[in-house]
């Protein structure tokens, strides 16, 4: 799996920016950051060492469910459940339904964090 770009952008800044691309007035570079984070709090938050080792995991083992991945794992299904709508809010992980259960996929693994680039993202115009 090749890595992830994570850009970490002020709320309000980031809020502008996707306005802008929703818009048309902005069209982003096939180099910009594909996940973002309003803080580097944040960022380190989700992309713990702890988080990462389960994305790995998922990523691996291929657990059919999230029930299989807290037995593998080794955590309660409930501090588990909270980590992977994370994941899926950020599309880290996707959690697909299978029946009555839901599958977690990694979408991704490695992660290339850019901090204290917010320059490179302030895109001129379309137009």
């Amino acid at each position: 799996m090749k890595p992830v770009k994570v850009g970490i952008m002020p709320y309000e800044q980031y809020k502008n920016y996707t306005i802008g691309i929703a818009r048309g007035q902005i069209k982003p570079k096939k180099s910009d950051p594909k996940i973002w984070f309003d803080s580097i709090e944040t960022c380190m938050q989700v992309l713990s060492t702890h988080n990462l080792n389960l994305l790995k995991l998922i990523d691996e083992k291929k657990p059919e469910s999230v029930e299989e991945l807290a037995r593998i794992s080794g955590r309660q299904k409930s501090n588990l459940s909270r980590t992977l709508k994370k994941f899926e809010r950020h599309r880290i992980v996707d959690l697909v339904q299978n029946e009555r259960r839901k599958k977690p996929v990694a979408l991704a693994t490695q992660f290339d964090i850019l901090i204290g680039r917010e320059h490179e993202f302030d895109h001129k115009p379309v137009g």
